[in-house]
Protein backbone atom coordinates (compact mmCIF):
# COMPACT_ATOMS: atom_id res chain seq x y z
CA UNK A 1 0.00 0.00 0.00
CA UNK A 2 0.91 3.67 -0.37
CA UNK A 3 2.74 5.32 2.44
CA UNK A 4 1.50 7.95 4.60
CA UNK A 5 2.50 11.04 3.20
CA UNK A 6 4.70 12.73 6.09
CA UNK A 7 4.17 16.35 6.94
CA UNK A 8 6.40 18.70 4.02
CA UNK A 9 6.81 15.63 1.99
CA UNK A 10 6.06 15.65 -1.54
CA UNK A 11 2.68 15.20 -3.20
CA UNK A 12 1.43 14.94 -6.39
CA UNK A 13 0.33 18.57 -6.74
CA UNK A 14 4.16 19.32 -7.03
CA UNK A 15 4.28 17.64 -10.28
CA UNK A 16 1.09 18.90 -12.56
CA UNK A 17 1.38 18.16 -16.19
CA UNK A 18 2.84 21.72 -16.84
CA UNK A 19 4.50 22.84 -19.89
CA UNK A 20 8.36 23.40 -18.75
CA UNK A 21 9.79 26.80 -19.26
CA UNK A 22 12.22 26.43 -21.89
CA UNK A 23 13.71 28.72 -24.96
CA UNK A 24 10.89 28.74 -27.74
CA UNK A 25 13.80 27.29 -30.14
CA UNK A 26 13.74 24.09 -27.51
CA UNK A 27 10.02 23.87 -27.75
CA UNK A 28 9.95 20.81 -30.40
CA UNK A 29 12.34 18.42 -28.07
CA UNK A 30 10.54 17.24 -24.90
CA UNK A 31 13.57 15.05 -22.33
CA UNK A 32 11.84 12.73 -20.34
CA UNK A 33 13.54 10.99 -17.76
CA UNK A 34 12.09 7.45 -17.15
CA UNK A 35 12.55 6.69 -13.34
CA UNK A 36 12.34 4.59 -10.64
CA UNK A 37 14.43 3.89 -7.66
CA UNK A 38 13.16 0.23 -7.25
CA UNK A 39 14.84 -2.43 -9.70
CA UNK A 40 13.15 -4.66 -12.22
CA UNK A 41 10.18 -2.74 -12.82
CA UNK A 42 10.07 -2.14 -16.46
CA UNK A 43 12.36 0.80 -16.66
CA UNK A 44 14.51 -0.61 -19.52
CA UNK A 45 11.59 -2.19 -21.38
CA UNK A 46 9.73 0.63 -21.24
CA UNK A 47 12.46 3.03 -22.71
CA UNK A 48 13.79 0.63 -25.47
CA UNK A 49 9.74 -0.42 -26.46
CA UNK A 50 8.28 3.03 -26.21
CA UNK A 51 11.16 4.65 -27.99
CA UNK A 52 10.86 2.63 -30.90
CA UNK A 53 7.32 2.24 -31.20
CA UNK A 54 7.30 6.09 -31.14
CA UNK A 55 10.07 5.91 -34.16
CA UNK A 56 7.90 3.85 -36.03
CA UNK A 57 5.11 6.31 -35.91
CA UNK A 58 7.39 9.04 -37.55
CA UNK A 59 9.07 10.49 -34.58
CA UNK A 60 12.53 11.35 -34.26
CA UNK A 61 13.71 10.17 -30.49
CA UNK A 62 16.93 9.78 -28.91
CA UNK A 63 17.34 7.44 -26.14
CA UNK A 64 19.98 8.16 -23.80
CA UNK A 65 21.56 5.22 -21.40
CA UNK A 66 22.38 6.35 -17.88
CA UNK A 67 22.26 2.91 -16.34
CA UNK A 68 25.92 1.23 -15.73
CA UNK A 69 24.38 -1.67 -16.26
CA UNK A 70 23.72 -0.85 -20.19
CA UNK A 71 19.83 -2.90 -20.38
CA UNK A 72 18.96 -0.41 -23.14
CA UNK A 73 21.98 -0.30 -24.75
CA UNK A 74 22.23 -4.28 -24.88
CA UNK A 75 18.26 -4.42 -25.57
CA UNK A 76 19.09 -2.75 -28.33
CA UNK A 77 21.52 -5.05 -30.36
CA UNK A 78 24.36 -2.95 -29.39
CA UNK A 79 27.84 -4.34 -29.22
CA UNK A 80 29.52 -3.20 -26.01
CA UNK A 81 33.16 -3.54 -26.74
CA UNK A 82 33.04 -1.94 -30.25
CA UNK A 83 31.09 1.74 -28.55
CA UNK A 84 33.06 4.22 -29.48
CA UNK A 85 30.98 7.05 -27.20
CA UNK A 86 28.94 6.63 -24.33
CA UNK A 87 27.16 8.37 -21.49
CA UNK A 88 30.08 8.28 -19.33
CA UNK A 89 32.13 10.46 -21.96
CA UNK A 90 29.08 13.00 -21.77
CA UNK A 91 28.90 13.18 -18.40
CA UNK A 92 32.63 13.74 -18.02
CA UNK A 93 32.90 16.41 -20.80
CA UNK A 94 35.19 14.30 -22.90
CA UNK A 95 33.22 13.87 -25.87
CA UNK A 96 30.05 15.87 -27.39
CA UNK A 97 26.91 14.99 -27.58
CA UNK A 98 26.50 14.21 -31.15
CA UNK A 99 29.80 12.19 -31.30
CA UNK A 100 28.50 9.26 -28.51
CA UNK A 101 25.43 8.54 -29.95
CA UNK A 102 24.67 5.65 -32.44
CA UNK A 103 22.63 6.69 -35.22
CA UNK A 104 19.46 5.37 -36.89
CA UNK A 105 19.53 1.86 -34.69
CA UNK A 106 16.25 0.88 -35.65
CA UNK A 107 13.70 3.59 -37.71
CA UNK A 108 13.62 7.12 -36.09
CA UNK A 109 15.90 5.89 -33.16
CA UNK A 110 19.19 7.35 -32.16
CA UNK A 111 21.00 6.07 -29.19
CA UNK A 112 23.93 7.11 -26.40
CA UNK A 113 24.64 4.04 -24.92
CA UNK A 114 26.71 3.02 -21.92
CA UNK A 115 28.53 0.50 -20.62
CA UNK A 116 30.08 -0.33 -16.87
CA UNK A 117 32.61 2.78 -17.10
CA UNK A 118 29.92 5.04 -16.41
CA UNK A 119 29.59 3.33 -12.54
CA UNK A 120 32.94 5.19 -12.00
CA UNK A 121 31.03 8.59 -13.19
CA UNK A 122 30.01 9.03 -9.91
CA UNK A 123 32.73 9.31 -8.10
CA UNK A 124 35.18 10.92 -10.43
CA UNK A 125 32.41 13.74 -10.64
CA UNK A 126 31.75 14.52 -6.99
CA UNK A 127 34.69 17.04 -7.21
CA UNK A 128 33.73 18.78 -10.12
CA UNK A 129 31.79 22.52 -11.06
CA UNK A 130 28.28 21.69 -11.57
CA UNK A 131 28.37 18.06 -10.96
CA UNK A 132 24.31 17.57 -11.47
CA UNK A 133 24.29 19.63 -14.57
CA UNK A 134 26.55 17.56 -16.65
CA UNK A 135 23.62 15.66 -18.25
CA UNK A 136 21.58 18.59 -19.30
CA UNK A 137 24.91 20.57 -20.76
CA UNK A 138 25.50 17.64 -22.80
CA UNK A 139 22.49 17.49 -24.18
CA UNK A 140 21.28 20.97 -24.54
CA UNK A 141 22.85 20.73 -28.43
CA UNK A 142 20.69 18.19 -29.13
CA UNK A 143 17.53 20.19 -28.09
CA UNK A 144 15.25 21.02 -31.46
CA UNK A 145 16.86 17.95 -33.35
CA UNK A 146 14.75 15.52 -31.82
CA UNK A 147 11.06 15.17 -30.71
CA UNK A 148 11.67 13.42 -27.59
CA UNK A 149 14.89 12.50 -25.60
CA UNK A 150 14.47 9.76 -22.95
CA UNK A 151 16.79 9.29 -20.29
CA UNK A 152 17.17 5.32 -18.58
CA UNK A 153 18.18 5.62 -15.35
CA UNK A 154 19.37 3.58 -12.73
CA UNK A 155 17.90 2.04 -10.12
CA UNK A 156 18.76 4.29 -7.29
CA UNK A 157 18.97 7.94 -6.49
CA UNK A 158 22.17 8.87 -6.80
CA UNK A 159 24.14 11.41 -8.91
CA UNK A 160 23.21 9.94 -12.29
CA UNK A 161 19.62 9.98 -11.10
CA UNK A 162 20.33 13.46 -10.34
CA UNK A 163 21.70 14.74 -13.48
CA UNK A 164 18.71 12.67 -15.53
CA UNK A 165 16.24 14.73 -13.15
CA UNK A 166 18.24 18.00 -13.27
CA UNK A 167 18.10 17.86 -17.37
CA UNK A 168 14.85 16.20 -17.89
CA UNK A 169 11.40 18.35 -18.66
CA UNK A 170 9.62 15.51 -17.23
CA UNK A 171 9.17 12.10 -15.35
CA UNK A 172 8.04 8.95 -16.01
CA UNK A 173 7.46 6.30 -13.57
CA UNK A 174 6.98 2.84 -14.27
CA UNK A 175 5.33 0.94 -11.38
CA UNK A 176 5.15 -3.07 -12.10
CA UNK A 177 1.95 -4.19 -10.64
CA UNK A 178 3.32 -6.53 -8.23
CA UNK A 179 3.22 -6.49 -4.14
CA UNK A 180 5.56 -3.92 -2.68
CA UNK A 181 5.01 -2.35 -6.04
CA UNK A 182 4.39 1.25 -4.28
CA UNK A 183 6.86 0.89 -1.62
CA UNK A 184 9.12 4.23 -1.46
CA UNK A 185 7.12 5.83 -3.27
CA UNK A 186 7.13 9.35 -1.34
CA UNK A 187 10.97 8.97 -1.00
CA UNK A 188 11.04 8.89 -4.70
CA UNK A 189 8.56 12.02 -4.93
CA UNK A 190 10.68 13.59 -2.34
CA UNK A 191 13.84 13.56 -4.46
CA UNK A 192 12.19 15.25 -7.24
CA UNK A 193 11.12 17.80 -5.06
CA UNK A 194 14.09 18.78 -3.63
CA UNK A 195 15.80 18.63 -7.05
CA UNK A 196 12.35 20.72 -8.56
CA UNK A 197 12.74 23.07 -5.91
CA UNK A 198 16.92 23.62 -6.11
CA UNK A 199 17.76 22.58 -9.37
CA UNK A 200 14.85 22.02 -11.74
CA UNK A 201 11.99 24.65 -11.30
CA UNK A 202 10.47 23.36 -14.56
CA UNK A 203 10.02 19.48 -13.76
CA UNK A 204 6.81 17.91 -13.93
CA UNK A 205 5.91 14.31 -14.34
CA UNK A 206 4.62 12.98 -17.63
CA UNK A 207 2.93 9.93 -16.54
CA UNK A 208 3.10 6.87 -14.58
CA UNK A 209 2.84 3.77 -16.47
CA UNK A 210 1.63 0.14 -15.46
CA UNK A 211 4.08 -2.47 -16.39
CA UNK A 212 3.82 -6.57 -15.81
CA UNK A 213 0.32 -5.93 -15.77
CA UNK A 214 -1.77 -9.39 -15.47
CA UNK A 215 -5.51 -8.96 -15.58
CA UNK A 216 -5.90 -12.48 -14.08
CA UNK A 217 -4.74 -11.77 -10.79
CA UNK A 218 -6.16 -9.95 -7.75
CA UNK A 219 -3.16 -8.24 -6.97
CA UNK A 220 -2.35 -6.67 -10.33
CA UNK A 221 -5.89 -4.79 -9.96
CA UNK A 222 -5.43 -3.81 -6.54
CA UNK A 223 -2.04 -2.25 -7.43
CA UNK A 224 -3.53 -0.62 -10.52
CA UNK A 225 -6.64 0.47 -7.99
CA UNK A 226 -4.12 2.29 -5.44
CA UNK A 227 -2.07 3.48 -7.98
CA UNK A 228 -4.35 5.32 -9.47
CA UNK A 229 -5.97 6.73 -6.46
CA UNK A 230 -2.48 8.16 -5.75
CA UNK A 231 -1.10 9.65 -9.09
CA UNK A 232 -5.29 10.22 -10.25
CA UNK A 233 -5.12 11.38 -14.23
CA UNK A 234 -1.33 10.94 -14.21
CA UNK A 235 -1.69 7.32 -14.89
CA UNK A 236 -1.94 6.22 -18.39
CA UNK A 237 -4.89 4.02 -19.47
CA UNK A 238 -2.54 1.55 -21.12
CA UNK A 239 -1.36 -1.55 -18.92
CA UNK A 240 1.64 -3.09 -20.32
CA UNK A 241 0.84 -6.71 -19.76
CA UNK A 242 3.32 -10.01 -18.27
CA UNK A 243 4.14 -11.44 -21.66
CA UNK A 244 7.01 -13.89 -22.57
CA UNK A 245 7.85 -12.34 -25.78
CA UNK A 246 8.65 -9.21 -23.87
CA UNK A 247 11.36 -11.10 -21.82
CA UNK A 248 12.66 -12.51 -24.72
CA UNK A 249 13.21 -9.81 -27.10
CA UNK A 250 16.71 -8.04 -25.31
CA UNK A 251 18.13 -11.36 -25.19
CA UNK A 252 17.44 -10.83 -29.46
CA UNK A 253 18.72 -7.39 -29.34
CA UNK A 254 14.75 -5.74 -30.78
CA UNK A 255 12.37 -4.01 -29.40
CA UNK A 256 9.37 -6.25 -28.78
CA UNK A 257 7.36 -4.35 -31.92
CA UNK A 258 10.05 -6.12 -34.22
CA UNK A 259 10.39 -9.27 -32.28
CA UNK A 260 6.66 -10.35 -32.18
CA UNK A 261 4.98 -7.59 -33.77
CA UNK A 262 1.52 -9.06 -33.17
CA UNK A 263 1.75 -9.93 -29.77
CA UNK A 264 0.18 -8.26 -26.77
CA UNK A 265 3.26 -6.61 -25.78
CA UNK A 266 3.68 -4.87 -28.92
CA UNK A 267 0.34 -3.84 -29.11
CA UNK A 268 0.52 -2.14 -25.47
CA UNK A 269 3.61 -0.30 -26.53
CA UNK A 270 2.22 1.32 -29.43
CA UNK A 271 -0.99 2.27 -27.79
CA UNK A 272 1.53 3.66 -25.16
CA UNK A 273 3.18 5.53 -27.88
CA UNK A 274 -0.36 6.99 -29.24
CA UNK A 275 -1.18 7.99 -25.72
CA UNK A 276 2.23 9.48 -25.36
CA UNK A 277 2.18 11.42 -28.38
CA UNK A 278 -1.66 12.95 -27.31
CA UNK A 279 -0.10 13.88 -24.06
CA UNK A 280 2.12 16.50 -26.35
Amino acid sequence: MIEKKKSGAASIADFELDTPAVPSDERNTKVIAIINQKGGVGKSTTAINLSAALGEMGKKVLLVDLDPQGNATSGLGIDKSKIEGESYDLLLSESKAEECLIANVFEGLDVIPSTIDLAGAEVELVNEIARENRLKTGLSTLRGAYDYIFIDCPPSLGLLTINALVAADQLLIPIQCEFYALEGVTKLLDSMKRVKTLLNPGLGIFGVVLTMFDSRTTLSKQVASDVEDFFGSLVFETRIPRTVKLSEAPSYGLPVIQYDPKGKGAKAYSELAEEAMRRG
